[in-house]
């Protein structure tokens, strides 16, 4: 799954087209690099967001199409 459809359907962040935003704009990285919103997220990767001075980190559990709400919560987990 593309790392922008990850962030928007694991509701990290709420819009794809945010998501497509944040990965441009070079402040998304998977596993220690810069990530494209192309990006092929795997079960494993750790994704950092740096948005103004903080910094998120999460590990990805869980790749599913769908999710609702109280399932995109399991699908990372918060580092």
């Amino acid at each position: 799954m593309r790392l922008d459809k990850y962030l928007k359907v694991s509701r990290i962040i709420k819009r794809r087209t945010v998501a497509n935003e944040v990965c441009d704009a070079k402040h998304i990285s998977v596993n220690g690099k810069v990530a494209r919103a192309s990006y092929e997220v795997k079960i494993g990767d750790i994704i950092e967001i740096q948005m103004g001075q903080s910094l998120t980190k999460y590990r990805v559990l869980a790749v599913n199409e769908f999710a609702k709400k109280d399932d995109a919560a399991l699908m990372y987990e918060q580092i």
